[in-house]
């Protein structure tokens, strides 16, 4: 495997992990700022109610995603393993 050969695959990994984590990372981040908005205006300032509903979004996140991700990781690894059996 040359060096450039092992560039696209790490800039493929990092990329694929990017898209894979997007649809978790968005979720929780809306969730967690309707929460804190929801807390800002009732004056109501438990960390445990951020917690509990981020976990639980991010958990149904999982659940709705989980094959296209599993789709999208399994499509890299079969590249990678091409990439490794051509050489």
């Amino acid at each position: 495997m040359t060096q450039t050969e092992v560039a696209s695959i790490v800039t493929d990994a990092v990329l694929t992990i990017l898209v894979v984590s997007a649809p978790m990372l968005v979720i929780g981040l809306v969730a967690g700022l309707i929460i804190s908005i929801l807390q800002a205006t009732t004056q109501i300032n438990e960390q445990t109610i951020v917690f509990v509903v981020k976990i639980l979004s991010v958990f149904l996140a999982l659940i709705i995603f989980g094959p296209w991700m599993l789709t999208r990781l399994t499509e890299f690894t079969q590249r990678v393993f091409l990439l490794m059996g051509g050489a």
